[in-house]
């Protein structure tokens, strides 16, 4: 994988975060939730999360002119973090911190505001309390990266530690298969979920496309799934296509919130 490196532009970082994310588990993975979050009993539902906002309103946009049911996760630190983040928030949509996790791979950086193995409970709870300072707004928390930190049971729990206290929840986007953090979040009577599919793993809108079918299957078998996307033309262009394409199917769009709370 091509390393990410401090200087390259704003284009590149975002692909490149997109592809370590979800390099390591492709397509349809299994829905995970905890005792509080459960289906609607009448109709499938589908919660989009758009990860890594932060660098460009342009992009930001393509996805807000969708008008749409989703959930932006705003990565922190970043110069038009807070700015993007308070417009999210003035139209009505919901907000959750893209909290920066450390990566298998060590010489992936993961960007300002990340937790790192080995690093004091304080120490997470400082960084944790920093970021979500930026978003007061922000209902819950996923990871961004994380590969390593996710399969860290003690480090795992200092975050969602912070979670309970603030009354937050965290969906795992499972960037590792041995991710503690659903696990975690059950034990400690957090509200949590796991993610379903990665849409964009591939960039083209047709491809993207089919990833949005199977997110619908897995909602229609399960009674929700949730589905993962980054700020990319070739996903706000499937989206829109997709959203015509459930007027009629009998599944719902909601937020994150309304899913794992339900």
């Amino acid at each position: 994988m091509t390393e990410i490196k401090a200087a390259m532009n704003r284009r590149q970082f975002i692909c490149k975060t997109a592809a370590f994310s979800i390099g390591s588990l492709l397509g349809l993975n299994s829905f995970s939730r905890s005792s509080a979050c459960y289906a609607s009993a009448n109709e499938p539902e589908i919660s989009l999360i758009i990860d890594d906002i932060g660098f460009s309103s342009s992009r930001l946009d393509m996805f807000l002119e969708l008008e749409m049911v989703m959930t932006f996760a705003v990565l922190p630190r970043l110069p038009m973090s807070l700015l993007l983040a308070e417009e999210i928030h003035s139209l009505g949509y919901e907000i959750m911190l893209h909290q920066p996790m450390e990566p298998t791979d060590t010489d992936v950086d993961p960007g300002p505001g990340a937790v790192f193995v080995g690093d004091e409970g304080d120490m997470i709870a400082s960084i944790l309390e920093e970021n979500l300072s930026e978003f007061p707004y922000a209902v819950g928390i996923n990871n961004h990266m994380g590969s390593r930190f996710t399969q860290c049971r003690r480090e795992m729990t200092d975050v969602i530690s912070v979670l309970k206290d603030k009354g937050l929840f965290f969906v795992d986007s499972l960037t590792s298969n041995r991710s503690t953090g659903d696990c975690i979040a059950k034990s400690l009577d957090v509200a949590s979920a796991r993610r379903n599919i990665f849409l964009d793993n591939v960039l083209e809108a047709p491809v993207i496309m089919k990833q949005l079918e199977k997110l619908k299957k897995c909602a229609i078998s399960n009674g929700s799934a949730i589905g993962i996307g980054h700020p990319f033309p070739e996903t706000a262009k499937a989206i829109r296509a997709f959203k015509n394409d459930l007027a009629d199917s009998g599944v719902r769009m909601v937020k994150m919130s309304e899913m794992i709370s339900g």
